[in-house]
């Protein structure tokens, strides 16, 4: 078994450089390119470094010298070799490989809004019909498709700026933008945790809704402790180590709700008040990599890191703009994308998730949100007949009424 000789540097003199390009076809996600991490992912799948290469379109020669490079910028090895065995990253390159995912995870949306804003430098320079429509919402894995279904449908550029529910409704009140997105559980009861911190945002007759999609919330935990979880309370009973998300999101407070629902302490949650993530993937990644054991997301997100999902509760997921700008012309042609089949096939095919009842419709607010409770209209009760005037019939007196 070899590694590489590499002179070891107590801390490398490494600098980061950014640069984009506009190039043929489509990037999405928080896919960056990087040549190391390329390398590193190709050996990894391929298991060996003429395979990796013929993988990356690259000479033997070349991928040899890149990995001579990188191990001596970082001071590290990053391949094991040996006669007749696979090749494989070393132990520093695999956390490094982790690492790099992570911090890519965790800027995933902060990835999309800056390519969604350099998009904008085209798009704004080319048409002068296209529409811009200034979004902020709580993280959602739909709305990154979203953005490229609205721009193909009806020429509308979603600049979108993903933070927690209540911090984009407070931006929508400040009108720091026009729409916002937010999502609460489809409950049949009260919904105490989810009134007492969006009640007071949305009023009716300020605030209108728009049905935007469903989807499903869960539980993603790695495959050996799939047998063990079914409902959240398992997560204390196998004292599995939880990654929680930012207070003010959306799925914080669907935590909560779980927790209030089954009288759950924040001290018997292990890792509750720990390791915070601001993103669906971000949590999933986590779980993933053995940092934590159980989270809260989206079935899409435990798909993509190949995570057991358990289904929890079912959330609608609404985008609320002001009464005053529904009429807007960017507001109509974002109805009009969420209106059309394209976007029920969109969500047809993303997993945990299927349209809404009214997509692209305004709904009535204090029937869409369960913290209202419904209240059922009272039958008037009968009125004595009032005298006509002189001369003039009652009504059920009368052929001609």
């Amino acid at each position: 078994m070899r590694y590489s000789k590499v002179s070891r540097n107590a801390e490398p003199d490494l600098g980061l450089r950014l640069r984009y390009d506009w190039e043929p076809g489509e990037q999405r996600g928080a896919t960056l390119d990087n040549p190391l991490f390329d390398l590193l992912t190709a050996v990894l799948q391929d298991g060996s470094i003429r395979q990796a290469a013929r993988s990356l379109g690259c000479s033997y020669r070349h991928v040899w010298g890149s990995l001579r490079k990188w191990e001596q910028l970082l001071g590290e090895p990053l391949i094991i070799w040996s006669q007749g065995h696979r090749a494989r990253p070393t132990q520093f390159a695999e956390r490094l490989l982790w690492a790099e995912r992570r911090a890519r995870t965790r800027l995933q949306p902060h990835i999309e809004a800056l390519r969604s804003n350099l998009l904008r430098v085209i798009a704004d320079a080319s048409d002068q019909r296209h529409q811009l429509l200034a979004v902020q919402a709580s993280h959602d894995m739909a709305l990154s498709v979203l953005q490229q279904h609205a721009a193909q449908s009806a020429d509308l550029h979603l600049n979108i700026r993903f933070q927690g529910s209540e911090d984009a409704l407070r931006g929508l009140n400040h009108r720091q933008c026009l729409v916002a997105g937010f999502h609460v559980p489809i409950l049949r009861g009260a919904a105490p945790v989810f009134a007492k911190a969006l009640k007071p945002l949305l009023k009716p007759g300020k605030h209108k809704l728009i049905g935007c999609s469903r989807r499903m919330q869960g539980l993603m935990v790695r495959r050996e402790h799939a047998p063990l979880i079914r409902t959240f309370p398992d997560v204390i009973r196998h004292r599995l180590r939880f990654v929680n998300r930012q207070v003010g999101s959306g799925t914080r407070m669907l935590i909560d709700h779980l927790m209030h629902e089954h009288s759950i302490e924040a001290g018997d949650l292990p890792g509750f008040d720990g390791l915070t993530e601001e993103t669906h993937g971000a949590v999933a990644l986590c779980v993933a990599s053995g940092i934590a054991d159980a989270g809260v997301g989206v079935e899409a997100a435990a798909l993509e890191f190949g995570l057991h999902f358990a289904p929890l509760v079912e959330e609608n997921y609404f985008l609320a703009c002001l009464k005053e700008n529904l009429s807007d012309e960017a507001v109509q042609r974002l109805c009009f994308a969420l209106a059309g089949n394209g976007w029920r096939e969109i969500l047809a095919n993303l997993a945990g998730y299927r349209p809404a009842l009214a997509p692209g419709k305004v709904l009535v607010m204090t029937e869409a949100l369960p913290w209202w409770p419904k209240i059922k209209s009272r039958p008037k009760p009968p009125q004595a007949p009032r005298a006509a005037p002189h001369g003039v019939p009652h009504r059920e007196e009368s052929a001609e009424f």
